[in-house]
């Protein structure tokens, strides 16, 4: 995409991106410090546990060229000697084996983490393509490969040089000792000449695992344009998010103007604003708005009223002091209580009078009692 766009991929890849690699099993991985780290901990567990494993396997040398000839012509003793072998050597190998792959598990994944994934296991064409192969070998990335191949040369060629010298003496001396002195000897001068090897090899890890941190955010880093089409996907884009608010509007709004023929009075503005507040004589609770708008919702909500013989009265000041103070579904402010208190007396009053007759009650909007914070002009 960013070739097609003439774009540069000069923006730090997001929390997506990550995650999207890591499901395709693109993590920072370093061969280099998984090598060493397994190397190591071979050099640690053969030096506790490299002469257990010789006696034993030793012992199950001699066991194994000392049959009798009854012993040969006999399968259960053969069966027998098979397991005395494997329970022999079998603890010892095992312990050296398992610290091995306990090696081989920790080490990536204190680089990148636990990571599995399953499209990682999948066939990719792409790869056996001889072309991409060829551009991979000869590319950028194979060229850094041949320089650490190149590096670990020389530092092993240099180290292991360095060592022999250093123990050129011991290593002429071994012709002039025992057989059995001169092999504990030289197994452990193997033994520590490996673990400085194995050790000196830390300096190219400690080199490459900073090194994959950044081509991995190399190659995941995007365009500004792909941050802002991930956004989008994100969020949605503006043509479907609005028809979304459209749509939650006119549910909105359905209910809204169902809850119209329940109220006990339609207060206006006269014509921008109307407001349908509904008071629960019996509860404990303040009048609530159960609907409000303005210009064309206001003249609904007025035909919707005057269709179901709600009572509309026009007071201007407390219409808008109400339309902006309070939200639907919510009581009406302890400020205005007084002046809605008023209008429900009023309405109220004006029902009794058409139903009974007698003195018609008689209210004037505009003396109504409003706080000068809730006023609206």
């Amino acid at each position: 995409m960013a070739e097609e766009s003439g774009q540069e991929k000069t923006e730090q890849p997001t929390g997506k991106k990550l995650n999207d690699a890591r499901e395709k099993g693109q993590v920072p991985r370093s061969k280099e410090f998984t090598t060493v780290i397994v190397l190591i901990a071979s050099a640690v567990a053969l030096m506790f546990l490299g002469e257990r494993i010789l006696r034993s396997v030793a012992e199950v040398m001699t066991k194994s060229f000392s049959f009798t000839r009854k012993e040969l012509f006999d399968p259960a003793a053969l069966a027998h000697h098979l397991l005395y072998s494997l329970d022999t050597v079998a603890f010892d190998l095992g312990s050296f084996l398992a610290i091995t792959a306990l090696a081989a598990l920790i080490a990536p994944a204190s680089i990148g983490g636990w990571n599995f994934s399953t499209q990682a296991l999948g066939v990719k064409l792409n790869k056996l393509d001889p072309i991409k192969g060829i551009k991979r070998i000869f590319g950028p990335q194979g060229l850094i490969e041949l320089v650490k191949a190149l590096a670990k040369f020389i530092l092993i060629g240099t180290i292991s040089v360095l060592l022999l010298w250093g123990i050129r003496d011991q290593l002429l001396t071994l012709g002039m000792q025992e057989v059995e002195v001169a092999m504990s000897t030289l197994g452990s001068l193997v033994l520590w000449v490996f673990f400085a090897i194995s050790s000196s090899l830390l300096l190219i890890a400690l080199i490459d695992v900073p090194f994959q941190h950044w081509n991995h955010i190399r190659q995941l880093k995007m365009t500004k344009q792909e941050i802002k089409d991930e956004g989008k996907d994100a969020e949605g884009s503006p043509e479907v998010k609005g028809r979304i608010r459209r749509i939650q509007l006119e549910i909105h709004q359905q209910r809204m103007m169902q809850e119209i023929p329940e109220a006990d009075v339609i207060i206006t503005n006269p014509t921008h604003y109307a407001v349908a507040i509904r008071y629960d004589q019996a509860g404990s609770g303040a009048p609530m708005v159960v609907a409000k708008g303005a210009d064309l919702v206001a003249q609904q909500i007025r035909q919707i009223g005057d269709a179901n013989q709600v009572p509309i009265l026009s007071a201007p000041p407390l219409t808008r002091a109400i339309y902006y103070s309070t939200e639907l579904g919510q009581e009406i402010p302890s400020g205005l209580y007084i002046a809605v208190a008023q209008v429900l007396a009023f309405v109220f009053q004006l029902r009794r009078y058409n139903n009974r007759g007698g003195n018609k009650p008689h209210l004037n909007a505009e003396d109504l009692p409003i706080p000068d914070e809730l006023k609206r002009d």
